[in-house]
């Protein structure tokens, strides 16, 4: 490919039904008829509704993905360089990774990837431009880098990512839809993903003395989805600040030097899993100020996740009324601007820039609400305010934003302890 004249990049997403049969050659064949038929796009776009009998009975959607979020020109798929990924959901929801064999004890969750109870996660996560992106674009590198057997003594990288900020943000939904995003892209070179979450809390409070023999058995584990070649295995250790804190409790001689010794074993089966190339380590911590971790070191990406801008307000509630539209628990239906056509538009009076901007007002003041608040709010307005099976989007506007003062309210009163 000549570097001077790069093709855009496409990734298309095609989504197979869970009881279709239909030959993996044959779906990409009718996908890229689609393709060619409906060549020109403007921005990501989805089908779920398809012109020809063979799509509509085996694909549940093909969609056109992760572009940059404002396109101001028409997109031609036949000048682009179109990267087709195709998909089933695995249905089957989580395994535990019990480590004895009549212990009730989980110290982990497990997924087979792409999973169904992972879909969807990916788009509802709104944050500021290009977060989502550079995380794919790393892990992508990452597991490429590893691929062509890089000497990670000359080029440095870990496969540890450390998502940090706030509770509430979508950190760990991230690391979740981030995992299902990548199996779906590396589908050609992995024929499945695995996903393992490790309940830190578990595996550090209760049984101390039992613990390091548990981590032992639990990396055991993971290993052996390692030693498949086939399978990339994602490893997620939530809040991984307990770490710390049982490490800084037992130096203090609080606890038994038997928690330094579960954290240690930790850090030390960390560093021997992800010597394989077709491992990530996906790590969450709510402590922002100072994470004392002999693991930040092992991170090579630090990415700092915030509560959500009073644009990515907007697109989450847009997301979350469009839903209820769909629904048709918001009825009739009612167009709404995107905050990018919001202000590019300027602001023409007309009924859809009346109910954007009211919209609009109701994001400014839902600033400071975590983004799990903000997608409960559409739930609460309902329950509170609406009272009727069906409501006119003015209505329900309104309903939202009494939803959010109520909200503020109740945060002031834990705040001052009333």
């Amino acid at each position: 490919m000549e570097m001077g004249n790069q093709k855009q990049n496409i990734n298309v997403e095609v989504h197979v039904k869970s009881h279709s049969t239909a030959k993996l050659s044959e779906v990409r064949m009718h996908v890229q008829a689609l393709l060619n038929r409906h060549s020109v796009v403007f921005g990501n776009y989805r089908w779920t509704e398809f012109d020809e009998d063979f799509l509509q009975t085996h694909v549940e959607s093909v969609a056109i993905l992760d572009l940059e979020e404002i396109v101001t020109q028409p997109l031609d798929l036949k000048s682009c360089s179109v990267s087709v990924h195709i998909f089933t959901l695995n249905e089957d929801g989580p395994s535990m990774l019990s480590l004895e064999e009549d212990e009730e004890l989980s110290a982990a969750n497990h997924w087979l990837l792409p999973a169904a109870e992972f879909h969807g996660i990916w788009e509802s996560l709104v944050y500021e431009t290009g977060v989502k992106m550079q995380l794919l674009d790393y892990v992508t590198t990452t597991i490429y880098f590893s691929d062509k057997n890089v000497d990670s003594n000359l080029i440095s990288w870990n496969r540890v990512v450390l998502l940090h900020g706030p509770p509430g943000t979508g950190k760990t939904s991230l690391c979740k839809a981030l995992a299902q995003k990548l199996s779906i892209r590396l589908s050609n070179r992995y024929s499945y993903g695995q996903f393992v979450e490790i309940n830190s809390h578990s595996l550090f409070s209760k049984w101390f003395s039992e613990s390091g023999k548990l981590v032992t058995k639990m990396f055991q584990k993971i290993q052996q989805l390692i030693d498949d070649k086939d399978a990339l295995v994602f490893v997620l250790i939530d809040e991984v600040e307990s770490l710390t804190a049982a490490r800084n409790a037992s130096q203090a001689g609080t606890e038994p030097s038997d928690a330094i010794r579960v954290v240690n074993s930790v850090l030390t089966q960390l560093d021997q899993i992800k010597r394989h190339s077709n491992v990530v380590i996906l790590t969450t911590s709510n402590v922002t100020e100072k994470i004392d971790l002999a693991f930040v070191d092992r991170a090579d990406i630090k990415q700092y996740i915030g509560p959500p801008s009073e644009k990515g307000i907007y697109n989450i509630y847009l997301s979350c009324l469009e839903e209820l539209m769909k629904c048709q628990v918001i009825y009739p239906r009612q167009q709404l601007f995107t905050m990018f056509e919001l202000e590019t538009m300027g602001f023409a009076k007309s009924e859809v820039s009346e109910l954007s901007l009211t919209l609009r007002n109701i994001a400014l003041k839902s600033k400071g609400l975590s983004g799990r608040a903000l997608r409960k709010l559409p739930f609460l307005a309902h329950a509170l305010f609406v009272k009727t099976p069906t409501v006119s989007l003015e209505r329900f506007l309104d309903a939202m934003s009494r939803a959010v003062d109520k909200q503020k309210e109740e945060k002031a009163n834990l705040i001052n302890g009333v």
